[in-house]
């Protein structure tokens, strides 16, 4: 069965059974992660034959990575489609084999939709005098879906709420991209359109034992790839702040969401942040105190630092950029070019204060480690959180 809908209008939710495991299977402690695959392919369709033939190199790594975490409730980042029946295909012929002598996992629940990405605005967002660039789409991508999201869950999902459509001119404050004379970079005709999240912003419902957890996934956009105006960096800035407002009451009132619902969490809500943030707290090119709106927020425990070897040792081995920064290699989530860039802390799963935090991690084997062979199928490694409940 192959769906086909507007991709303006799809959010897909599939539910493979009715039951949930009961959380005394898992001794109270539920683990959430988050895992940018790097499948954002150059080709429209090109994710969903690698889905169908069963035998990708690349997504059979994978999924072997998250067999050996095992994640109870996972956010991957860059899963190019949104079709209902592309997270069937990748539960079905990857996630339900057993992978490099991992077992199979089982989720009962998946939910993809439409994100920004590729989704040409019809203006020329970039400034070089051309229409219908990667760069013109509401958020950079070569075709609608590219870089796209997708959840998957051993409990129930509800799409709470969605944020693909707020306007970045409607955040009180926002930072404005500025030209080198202080004028605005944007033209005023662009800056009142354009839309603050480069992907979507999500409230996912996650319902676990009658308890609701409001999983908040999104994907900003990177800091880089503009110019003196920074454009990126303040639009990634004020992405990582939607979130650090919307769990604030206090500070939430502005806020609406695509049905025109205006507002953000209650202030006991138990949420946890998942994602892609491109942002390091200490390193590289975001703005100013991007990533320390939600580690240093008041309602959010940022205390537990997903640490590994791998990220030390990679850090140590290569060289180069990382020689230079100042953040501790050990946290690490991603292994970039350490000519110009260097590895950073850029993947998060961040709790309210209001949960029981019982440990976290970055899937990242050192060479003498158990599954070291599997890291190199993303520049990203999985990120991962335990919650007693």
């Amino acid at each position: 069965m192959r769906l086909t809908h507007s991709l303006s209008l799809l959010f897909c939710g599939l539910s493979l059974s009715q039951s949930a495991p009961a959380i005394d299977d898992r001794n109270e402690t539920i683990r959430f992660a988050t895992f940018n695959i790097a499948m954002g392919l150059e080709s429209e369709g090109e994710l969903y034959k690698r889905l169908e033939s069963g035998e990708d190199p690349a997504l059979r790594k994978v999924a072997a990575v998250i067999q050996k975490v095992r994640p109870d409730v996972l956010l991957l980042n860059e899963f190019d489609s949104f079709e209902l029946d592309s997270a069937l295909l990748f539960i079905n012929n990857y996630l339900d084999k057993p992978q490099s002598g991992n077992a199979a996992i089982d989720y009962a629940h998946a939910l993809n939709g439409a994100v920004n990405t590729g989704a040409d605005s019809g203006m020329d967002l970039n400034g070089n005098g051309k229409l219908g660039e990667p760069e013109d789409a509401w958020g950079f991508g070569r075709f609608p879906g590219q870089y796209g999201m997708m959840v998957l869950s051993r409990y129930p999902l509800k799409l709470q709420r969605s944020f693909r459509m707020f306007k970045w001119s409607d955040m009180p404050d926002a930072r404005v991209p500025l030209n080198p004379d202080g004028s605005h970079w944007y033209p005023e005709a662009i800056s009142k359109q354009l839309r603050l999240s480069s992907k979507n912003h999500w409230d996912i419902e996650v319902t676990i034992d009658g308890q609701t957890i409001h999983f908040l996934a999104s994907h900003p956009t990177p800091p880089v790839f503009d110019g003196p105006e920074d454009r990126n960096g303040a639009r990634n800035h004020d992405e990582i702040r939607l979130w650090a407002d919307y769990v604030d009451p206090a500070r939430s009132a502005y806020i609406y969401d695509d049905s025109g619902i205006q507002g953000g969490l209650p202030g006991n809500a138990k949420f946890i942040i998942a994602g892609d943030l491109n942002a390091d707290p200490v390193d590289g090119d975001s703005s100013v105190n991007a990533i320390g709106q939600l580690l240093d927020h008041p309602k959010i425990n940022a205390g537990c630092v997903p640490l590994s070897d791998g990220s030390e040792e990679a850090s140590r081995e290569q060289g180069g950029k990382n020689l230079q920064q100042q953040g501790n290699p050990a946290s690490d989530t991603g292994d970039f070019n350490d000519k110009y860039t260097g590895n950073m802390r850029i993947d998060y799963v961040l709790p309210s204060a209001t949960l029981d935090v019982a440990g976290c991690g970055v899937f990242w084997p050192a060479s003498n480690q158990e599954g070291h062979d599997l890291t190199d199928v993303s520049d990203h490694h999985l990120v991962w959180l335990d919650i007693n409940l």
